[in-house]
């Protein structure tokens, strides 16, 4: 399996992205945003950190990058695409996934482990993983997910809410939202479920050493599911 992770001026997981990918079996490409066309993918990687200095509103300019019309052909042909952190508001910027990441609910810069809990459906993500809940890592200002009433009611309707914000023991409650977002909502899928956005870092936690490895059982799955 083919992987290409964009690199954006300011990108700081590229590289634990390219780590992740490549332990669990893709022969990953690292490809700049400068570029005019992706080489051939099976799946491509939008990655988080804070590109062009998240000036404007972050992911703003990179959804302006030349690499991006190439991104979005890739994905309006069906294939995949995973935008996390930056990479997830990338995604909202270019118009691939509805709503909106603003500033988080308490103003302040939040870096610590959270549980997610996964929406196990059909997609190549998540269909068969070995657990509901996930331990992962968040480092973001502007994560908090908002959308409208009717927007969230089409998420709910299509099934595209992909991760919650959860206890421990999968308890989807405002006591363990750690930014503010609406119906705790830590990552969406767009209606074909091709695109998947999440703030969570799972590239973080591919080793014991990291405090947890909760981030291998994404990757083995996604693999799995693509060959």
């Amino acid at each position: 399996m083919k992987s290409s992770v964009i690199i954006f001026p300011g990108s700081n997981c590229d590289r634990d992205m390219d780590v992740a990918l490549k332990k669990f079996g893709f022969k990953n490409q690292m490809v700049w945003h400068n570029d005019p066309e992706i080489p051939k993918s099976d799946l491509i990687v939008l990655p988080g950190g804070f590109s062009y200095g998240d000036y404007l509103r972050c992911g703003s300019i990179a959804a302006k990058s030349k690499i991006i019309k190439s991104v979005i052909d890739f994905a309006n042909s069906g294939g995949l695409v995973i935008g996390i952190c930056n990479g997830f508001q990338i995604l909202i910027e270019t118009g691939l996934l509805p709503g909106a990441l603003l500033t988080n609910k308490y103003l302040k810069f939040i870096c610590k482990n959270v549980f997610v809990k996964l929406n196990k459906d059909e997609s190549k993500y998540f269909k068969n993983i070995k657990k509901n809940v996930l331990e992962l890592h968040i480092a973001h200002n502007d994560g908090n997910y908002f959308c409208s009433k009717d927007e969230v009611k089409s998420l709910e309707d299509n099934n595209q809410i992909a991760v919650n914000y959860c206890g421990q023991n999968g308890e989807v409650t405002e006591q363990f939202n750690p930014n503010g977002s609406i119906n705790n909502i830590a990552g969406i899928f767009n209606k074909n479920k091709n695109i998947i956005g999440m703030m969570p870092h799972p590239e973080r936690m591919i080793d014991k050493c990291l405090s947890s490895n909760d981030g291998n059982f994404f990757f083995e799955n996604l693999i799995q599911n693509l060959k």
